[in-house]
């Protein structure tokens, strides 16, 4: 007789995929009319499901009521995410991004660190109790990176499409996914003078601490990840061009090709003992330094997809694991203590050093945009990544088994402050966009004078509209491929209000114009799309030209220009 099977197994897959297919339905009208973050309503899911609440997701029972196993499992998730994240961060760049922009990275990348480094430390130093100002260090540079994940909200999607300009979409992308992979200088700095200066220290003192830093973070962790993701990132882009002049690569392998190489390098890296973020990250950059992937898959929607798939298991599982009660109840810092901490660590954690060094930044032309930009400098994914290699680090310290008693409350003490600040990092990115929308209609104060079309579009709308105003014009045009009687050239499908229609995303769908072939067949060519990156200052938003000699055609796509032969001419 059939029995119930109520295993972990079966209640992780019902509630993640219920819980996926549940936020799918309603995904357009959070993220593009609300613009709420999925990581937001992910953790909140997360909570609601976790142990403290409804009791489904339980990670204890997975690892045997191994505390330390769950915290293994949360960093290897994480790493994962990141790595996968930060190789489409860098295929999103346009070609040889970090070598144009090397000037304004190097300021965000150098100065504003350090900068964000010692502000936090000094404010956990400030508002921690017991704790001293080389432990705070510590906790700080848990934090300094700037999340890609969550960064994801003001460089996608329907506000960053019209109220962010494109520089400083790509600018953010480049600084979030670079510095994820330069927290290890920062956090190491702290954890070695930790182990050789502590009581009772290792032998060697400052000088091998140094020593260390230099040699093994720098040398080894640094250096080795940025010539061993250069090096594979330019390996994997020739086999690609080899295999696909030769049509010997398919749709479905080529579009995944560089979600695969991430977890190739992040699989690699962790064996040697390297920096799989920072690898993953100029791995990417250099795959498409091109441009060649990066304009093959342009209008591809399986790494969005992927993406969105990460963003939304990532921040559920925070969601379950995060320490809740011990932010409540714990003996290194008051409950109000840790509130005032993540309020001053959210304005002044990186503010005041954008907005102070923002002139030397092209991209940030105005005052509210290095508001803009140096508010949203978001704490999240790469945070629990670098919370979780100290606390592995602390624990290679102990004595005979027990912790030295100079960082006995140390893991602990990285533990609830940085979980806490990611969490307010979550809420509070999550919902400045809507709640400023609410307030003073933000988008008008982030754009450079957009034209009254832009505006339109920029304005709220409501999805049943859209919907229905799509299949009203695209049916006809799907019927018969004969040109329509009417003016002669029109700049896109509209309603009858003359407001353009927009596909799943945001984005405006454009009008496809017509032509007859030498053969008597109707010959498609696409007009100019908007919101592309690499556009010089004086150029209309158009889509980018394509890499000279594209030749890969798959069976369910319109040529958008008659094929052309001859060699592939590419970096």
């Amino acid at each position: 007789m059939p029995t119930l099977a109520v295993t972990n197994f079966n209640i992780v897959l019902t509630v993640l995929g219920g819980w996926i297919s549940l936020f799918g339905l309603v995904s357009y009208l959070l993220k593009e009319n609300f613009y709420l973050s999925e990581a937001l309503i992910s953790l909140l899911a997360g909570v609601v499901v976790s142990p403290p609440a409804a009791n489904l997701i339980r990670p204890l029972e997975y690892t045997d009521g191994s505390e330390a196993d769950v915290d293994v499992v949360t960093l290897y998730f994480s790493r994962l995410v990141l790595g996968v994240q930060l190789v489409l961060a860098g295929v999103q760049l346009p070609s040889r991004y970090l070598r144009k922009e090397w000037r304004p990275l190097s300021i965000l990348l150098g100065p504003i660190m350090v900068a964000m480094w010692l502000a936090t430390s000094l404010l956990v130093w400030g508002l921690v109790p017991n704790i001293s100002f080389l432990h705070s260090l510590a906790v700080g540079a848990c934090v300094t990176p700037t999340d890609p994940v969550l960064s994801n909200v003001i460089v996608k999607g329907r506000f960053a499409d019209h109220n962010v300009p494109r520089e400083l979409q790509q600018i953010i992308i480049a600084e979030s996914g670079a510095n994820d992979g330069l927290g290890y200088p920062f956090l190491f700095f702290a954890l070695y003078l930790i182990q050789y200066l502590g009581d009772p220290a290792e032998q060697g003192g400052a000088r091998a601490a140094m020593g260390m830093w230099f040699g093994e973070t720098w040398g080894y962790t640094i250096l080795l990840s940025v010539v061993y993701g250069a090096v594979v990132g330019w390996i994997a882009k020739e086999l690609l061009h080899w295999a696909e002049e030769r049509k010997f690569v398919d749709r479905e392998s080529f579009l995944v090709f560089a979600i695969s190489l991430a977890l190739f390098i992040v699989g690699t890296c962790g064996m040697i003992g390297s920096d799989d973020v920072l690898a993953c990250f100029i791995a990417g950059n250099v795959f498409t330094w091109d441009d060649w992937f990066r304009l093959e898959t342009l209008d591809d929607s399986l790494q969005p997809t992927v993406d969105m798939l990460l963003n939304v298991s990532i921040f559920m599982w925070y969601g379950v694991v995060c320490p809740w009660s011990s932010f409540a109840h714990n003996d290194i810092i008051p409950i109000y203590r840790l509130i005032a901490l993540g309020i001053l660590v959210l304005l002044f954690r990186r503010l005041p050093s954008v907005f102070a060094v923002h002139k030397f930044i092209p991209q940030i032309e105005e005052v509210r945009q290095a508001i803009f930009v140096g508010f949203f400098g978001p704490v999240g994914v790469s945070a629990i990544f670098y919370l979780y290699i100290a606390v592995d680090f602390l624990a290679r310290l102990d004595v005979d088994g027990h912790p030295r008693e100079d960082v006995k409350n140390l893991a602990e003490t990285i533990k609830i402050v940085v979980w806490f600040l990611a969490v307010c990092s979550i809420v509070v990115h999550g919902l400045s966009i809507p709640l400023g929308k609410l307030g003073f209609y933000l988008p008008r104060t982030l754009s450079r004078g957009p034209s009254s079309a832009d505006r339109e579009s920029a304005a709220p709308f409501r999805l049943g509209s859209r919907v229905a105003t799509l299949v009203t014009h695209r049916l006809p045009f799907r019927r018969s491929a004969e040109p329509s009687p009417g003016p002669a050239s029109s700049p896109g499908p509209s309603s009858a209000s003359g407001r353009d229609i927009y596909r799943i995303g945001g984005s405006v769908i454009p009008m496809r114009t017509e032509d007859t072939g030498e053969n008597g067949k109707p010959v498609f060519h696409p007009p100019p799309r908007e919101g592309l990156g690499g556009l010089a200052d004086d150029e209309s938003p158009t889509r980018p030209p394509e890499a000279a000699g594209r030749t890969i055609r798959f069976p369910d796509e319109l040529p958008s220009r008659p094929q052309t032969s001859g060699p592939i001419h590419h970096d």
